[in-house]
């Protein structure tokens, strides 16, 4: 028997349900995992037939209802009590599920895990970082959408989640960690980002001041810390400005040109797949709504990952000694 069972959440992303049960049916094949697929029971089941899954460990939990990225995620999870992120992260919560893996609404996700799983200590809200895969892969951006509004605090909470993941993920001892602005000099920046400065100085984090955009490229930081609102915005600019390159080299050199076909790879590579959500007593990884069937597959190897290195506990005592060092310092 497979050590961990992985709820998907068949109804979350662009493609549901067609997507999310091919990639179930990916990760059930390279074995190491059970796929529990929440949703619509027979519209699953009808596309669970189209791929011979007899045989696999794979089961169904029926769900009510889809969140869309239109509706606010507290209102819409308040009338759809039985939606499938809810129910997804529910069996989570209920021991039937190790982890918990959608692609749908990224607010939904981080309102559902939050209720049902809990917050780290001293943590205001949840958030969401990675790499910009393709164009600066060793670097975590942080936070990349879930949270458009951060006080000060929550900015260093997610440098010590950003770290602590750097750890984790990619083995770096202690992982530099910058803070995005508009100057490299100390002082420049937004109140915002001035207040935060002075925290991370006492954070006892590898804090390397900080970080101007293009300087993400050339591997400043290991770990480069924003607010939602601006990380997202840079994240989908530089996710276009891939595609529009790959665009503009295929009408002047032709398509099958290598130097075309490098840029529209590393286009794709930015649109798919998933990470963890940081500060949630829990594995939920939360993805792209564009991500295909092989993205959603990696989504639950990471997942599996994650259970395996401890991620949770891992990245709740760092964030705890960090905020105790700021206390500390005043």
């Amino acid at each position: 028997m497979p050590e961990y069972t992985i709820a998907v959440d068949a109804m979350g992303g662009d493609f549901a349900p067609a997507v999310p049960v091919e990639g179930a049916v990916i990760a059930a094949r390279e074995g190491g995992a059970a796929v529990t697929l929440v949703g619509d029971e027979a519209a699953v089941e009808a596309e669970l037939a189209k791929h011979g899954a007899s045989g696999l460990p794979i089961s169904v939990a029926p769900s009510e209802g889809v969140v869309s990225e239109a509706e606010p995620p507290a209102l819409a999870l308040r009338s759809k009590p039985r939606a499938s992120i809810a129910v997804a992260v529910g069996l989570v919560r209920a021991g039937r599920a190790h982890a918990a893996v959608s692609m749908g609404s990224t607010g939904a996700t981080m309102a559902a895990s939050a209720l049902a799983l809990g917050l780290f200590p001293g943590l205001e809200r949840p958030t969401l970082g990675g790499p910009f895969i393709g164009l600066a892969p060793e670097t975590t951006i942080i936070d990349l959408g879930a949270n458009v509004d951060c006080k000060p605090s929550q900015l260093l909470s997610f440098g010590a989640l950003g770290a602590s993941f750097e750890r984790f993920y990619r083995g770096k001892e202690s992982p530099r960690v910058g803070l995005l602005s508009v100057g490299s000099e100390d002082g420049k920046g937004s109140r915002q980002v001035k207040e935060a400065f002075s925290l991370f100085r006492s954070s006892g984090l590898n804090f390397v001041g900080n970080v101007e955009g293009h300087e993400i490229f050339e591997g400043k930081a290991d770990v480069v810390v924003c607010d939602g609102f601006v990380g997202n915005v840079l994240l989908k600019y530089t996710e276009g400005l891939a595609a529009a390159a790959g665009r503009h080299l295929a009408s002047r050199l032709g398509a099958d040109n290598p130097a075309a076909q490098a840029i529209a790879g590393l286009a794709a590579a930015a649109e798919g797949g998933g990470g963890p959500l940081f500060g949630v007593n829990g594995v939920v990884i939360a993805g792209h709504g564009r991500s295909g069937a092989a993205s959603i597959a990696a989504s639950v190897a990471l997942a599996r990952f994650a259970l395996d290195r401890n991620l949770v506990e891992t990245m709740r005592g760092d964030l705890a000694s960090a905020l105790a060092r700021a206390e500390a310092a005043g």
